[in-house]
């Protein structure tokens, strides 16, 4: 497992967060999971 921070754009705001993955995800995984976190913790 390994902690990845990602920078997400949402609502015209931007957030960082941090989503631990295993090593062999994609980049395209990890961004999907960054953008659901953030609107769960931030509104929709």
């Amino acid at each position: 497992m390994i902690e990845v921070f990602v920078k997400v754009n949402f609502n015209d705001q931007n957030y960082h967060t941090n989503v631990i993955v295993k090593k062999d995800i994609t980049w395209e995984k990890i961004k999907r999971i960054a953008e659901e976190q953030v609107k769960k913790q931030w509104g929709i």
